[in-house]
C-alpha cells in the first residue's frame, strides 16, 4: 500500500485516505507511547510529565500525543506517570478530549476549574520525585507552556511538588526526534509522494518553457499537495538559475522560465504526521537531445562526494557540531570546492529537535540546538553545497545546493528513497 520514495517518474503513488491517516495516525501512536516514551522519561530522569496547553494555543507536543480524529475542547492537560519498568507509563488524560483508549480518563466533567484540583490530587498520589513541564530554552518544541498555565499550576501544587518541577527538554527532543520502525517505513511512503508531486512540477504540465514564471510553478506544487489532501510543510520556492548573458537578455528580474535554465527548489509537505523537505534540479532543454553542461554535471557529481561524506560520518553520540566539523574536514581534505553544510532534523517538525549541523550563515559552531547529540532512530535533511568558479559558465560563481531526506538507524545513514544524481529534464 505504501511504497518506497523513488522519485521516477510513473504511477502516482496512492495517497491515503483521510479515515486511513487516521488508522495510521493512531496505531504508531499507540506504539510509540508503549516504547519511545518510557525511553525518554527514564533517559531523562523525570519520572512525571505533565502537558497542559488550552483549545487553539497547543503546546507544539500536544499534536504528536492525540488521535488525528479527535476534538481538544478547553483545558488540555496529560499526565504521564513512570510506575517503574515492570508497570509502565501510566498515561491520564485530565480533558474533555476523547483520547480513545490510549489513555486513562479519571474526569467526565465540563468544567475546567475541577480540572486542577484533581491534577493535584493526582500528584500528590503518586508523589513523583522529578516532574518534568514544558519550558525548555534550546529546543522551541519543549517551550510550549504558557506563562499564564505555569502561574496556574504553581497555584495549584504543593509546595513540596513545586519544588520538583524541572524543564522536560531532554525528554522533548528524545520523544520528537525518534522514529518508531513504522514511522521510519512511512516515512519512505510521505518521500514518495512528496516526489512524484515534485516529478510533476519538473515536467511539461508543470512547466512551459517561455511561458511559465517560477511564481507560477510554486502554485501548481500548491495546487497539486491540495488536489490530494496534503499540506504543504513550508512555503515552496522554485529558484532560477541562468547565466548572466542570458540575465542581460531578459533582465535582471526575469523571472521566465526559458530553454537552457536551471530550476532548483525548495519544497516539503506535511502528510500523516510526517516532513519532507527537498532541493533538487531541472535542466530546461533547448531541443531534442539538449542536455546540460559538463560542468553542472561535474558539479552535481561533487555535491553527491559531499553527501557520501555527510552519510558517512554519522555516529551516535556526536553532537551536530561535531559533525559539522568532521564532515566539513573530510570534504576539505578530498578536495571539494567551498563545501558548506546546512543540516536539521526532521520528522515530527521541520526543524526540530535533533541536533542542528550548521547552518547557511554558520559553519562553525551552532551554540545549543548544535550541542545536542545524534540519536539512533531519527532522520534529517540532507542540505548542502559546493561552489566553485566556472569560467565557461559565466556568471561567476556556481552554486550545487541539493537537499535530501535521510534516516540514521543502527545500520547508519542512509537516503530515504533515492537522491539525485543527474538532472531532470524538462
Amino acid at each position: 500500500m505504501m511504497g518506497r520514495g523513488t522519485g521516477d517518474q510513473g504511477a502516482a503513488p496512492r495517497v491515503l485516505s483521510m479515515r486511513e491517516r487516521a488508522e495510521v495516525t493512531e496505531r504508531v501512536l499507540r506504539k510509540r507511547l508503549e516504547t519511545i516514551l518510557p525511553l525518554a522519561m527514564r533517559e531523562s530522569g523525570i519520572d512525571m510529565w505533565l502537558v497542559i496547553c488550552q483549545e487553539d494555543d497547543y503546546d507544539p507536543v500536544f499534536p504528536t500525543l492525540i488521535p488525528l480524529d479527535t476534538w481538544c475542547p478547553i483545558l488540555q492537560m496529560f499526565i504521564f506517570f513512570d510506575r517503574g519498568p515492570d508497570r509502565g507509563i501510566e498515561r491520564i488524560n485530565v480533558s474533555m478530549t476523547d483520547t480513545h483508549d490510549l489513555y486513562d480518563r479519571p474526569w467526565t466533567g465540563r468544567k475546567d476549574e475541577e480540572q486542577w484540583p484533581l491534577l493535584r490530587s493526582i500528584v500528590a498520589e503518586r508523589n513523583p520525585r522529578r516532574i518534568g513541564i514544558n519550558t525548555g530554552e534550546v529546543q522551541w518544541a519543549a517551550g510550549g507552556l504558557t506563562h499564564n498555565l505555569y502561574r496556574k499550576l504553581i497555584a495549584t501544587l504543593a509546595d513540596s511538588y513545586v519544588g520538583r518541577l524541572v524543564s522536560a527538554e531532554p525528554l522533548v527532543t528524545r520523544w520528537l526526534a525518534t522514529l518508531s520502525s513504522e514511522e521510519i517505513d512511512l516515512h519512505a511512503h510521505v518521500v514518495d509522494v512528496a516526489l512524484h508531486i515534485l516529478d510533476q512540477c519538473y515536467s511539461r504540465a508543470g512547466i512551459a518553457p517561455g511561458l511559465t514564471a517560477t511564481k507560477d510553478l510554486e502554485w501548481f506544487y500548491r495546487e497539486r499537495c491540495a488536489e490530494r489532501g496534503i499540506e504543504v510543510s513550508f512555503k515552496p520556492s522554485f529558484y532560477l538559475i541562468r547565466s548572466d548573458e542570458a540575465k542581460r537578455r531578459f533582465g535582471a528580474e526575469d523571472r521566465v522560465i526559458r530553454p537552457g535554465d536551471f530550476i532548483r527548489c525548495d519544497v516539503g509537505i506535511r502528510y500523516v504526521g510526517l516532513h519532507s523537505d527537498h532541493q533538487r534540479w531541472a535542466y530546461i532543454a533547448r531541443g531534442d537531445g539538449d542536455a546540460p553542461p559538463a560542468f553542472a554535471r561535474d558539479m552535481l557529481a561533487k555535491g553527491n562526494r559531499l553527501q557520501d561524506i555527510y552519510m558517512a560520518e554519522f555516529r551516535q553520540g556526536l553532537t551536530g557540531n561535531e559533525l559539522l566539523a568532521k564532515i566539513l574536514a573530510r570534504a576539505r581534505r578530498d578536495g571539494l570546492p567551498n563545501p558548506k553544510v546546512y543540516s536539521h532534523s526532521l520528522g515530527h517538525f521541520l526543524h526540530e529537535p535533533g541536533p542542528l549541523i550548521g547552518l547557511p550563515w554558520e559553519q562553525e559552531r551552532c551554540p545549543g540546538r548544535g550541542d545536542v547529540r545524534l540519536e539512533y532512530d531519527s532522520a534529517f535533511t540532507m542540505e548542502l553545497s559546493v561552489r566553485d568558479t566556472i569560467p565557461e559558465w559565466g556568471a561567476g560563481e556556481f552554486i550545487m545546493a541539493l537537499e535530501e531526506d535521510v534516516v540514521f538507524t543502527r545500520e547508519g545513514c542512509r537516503v530515504i528513497g533515492s537522491r539525485q544524481k543527474e538532472f531532470r529534464i524538462v
